[in-house]
């Protein structure tokens, strides 16, 4: 073989490499209850190997990827808030190669049967009235807050977080559960909060830290507001008196690999590379599916 063939075979051969990553999904869509409270959707599974991984689980292991060598990724889309009298839609999952997190659970609302429930996701929809509080998925987040009817405060129950339960209603104001931090950009960012529940007087149910979108309020008339985009955040629950609840967030995907490593974004990828820092570079990838590569 010539020298050249040699070194273009050298270019094929696939070098093993660790990386390190946080897997967002997207966040659940508020609940929507006529005449009354309905619950705040809950955050996007979130799944990390640096700082911490959501649910109050072990922190994940890093990842034995190889170059040359595709891998899939997917960025869950959040789920619609409700604009009928049901619960909300669940946020989609996220993927990249072997890691799924899932999509947050939906808000509680009150149509007939399993409706009335907060959904079941990464984090647990909030509950409505004569509902139940959705269930987090282990290891990436947690379940959903109740509603309750405490005169003169009437709340359904904040969406589940990364990081935290979401809020009970009643005494309390149903606030979403807070997310999770982590310092794999470089800097400490905190992504997937639980979304506000719907209330009949203020104050606002608050969405978690980390992208949770506000509930809404009767008196005063106060409008839920959304995840965060790329947060993984549960939007706002209704307060059931004319607004439509909100929809949850969408996920992201952060990898982090050695800064002599370069990504490849296959088609239909939204994403970029940051300048090598501390040793390492970040892939962000914000939307789409698709598969990346390295060199």
């Amino acid at each position: 073989m010539s020298v050249l063939g040699i070194i273009a075979s050298s270019r094929l051969v696939a070098v093993p490499f660790t990386l390190d990553y946080l897997v967002v999904a997207g966040g659940g869509g508020g609940g929507k209850r006529s005449s009354s409270v309905a619950g705040g959707g809950g955050a996007g599974g979130l799944r990390c190997t640096v700082t911490a991984t959501g649910g109050g689980g072990s922190l994940e292991s890093a990842l034995s990827l190889t170059t040359s060598t595709n891998y899939t990724v997917t960025v869950g889309a959040g789920g619609a808030g409700a604009t009928t009298s049901t619960r909300g839609n669940n946020g989609s999952n996220s993927i990249f190669s072997t890691i799924t997190s899932t999509g947050g659970g939906g808000g509680g609302g009150n149509s007939t049967g399993t409706d009335r429930n907060g959904g079941d996701g990464g984090s647990g929809g909030g509950s409505t009235f004569s509902g139940t509080a959705g269930t987090g998925t282990a290891n990436q987040g947690y379940n959903g807050g109740t509603a309750a009817a405490i005169s003169p405060r009437f709340a359904g129950g904040g969406g589940g977080g990364a990081g935290q339960v979401g809020q009970d209603g009643g005494n309390d104001t149903g606030d979403g559960g807070d997310g999770v931090a982590t310092s794999i950009t470089g800097s400490s960012l905190t992504y997937a909060g639980g979304g506000g529940a719907g209330a009949d007087v203020t104050p606002v149910a608050q969405g978690g830290t980390g992208g949770g979108g506000n509930g809404s309020v009767n008196s005063p008339n106060t409008a839920a507001t959304a995840g965060s985009v790329n947060s993984g955040g549960g939007g706002g629950g209704d307060a059931g008196y004319g607004a439509d609840a909100a929809s949850g967030g969408s996920g992201v995907v952060i990898l982090r690999y050695a800064d002599t490593l370069t990504i490849t974004f296959g088609a239909g990828l939204t994403g970029s590379e940051s300048a090598a820092s501390g040793g390492f570079k970040r892939a962000t990838i914000t939307a789409g599916t698709g598969n990346v590569s390295w060199a």
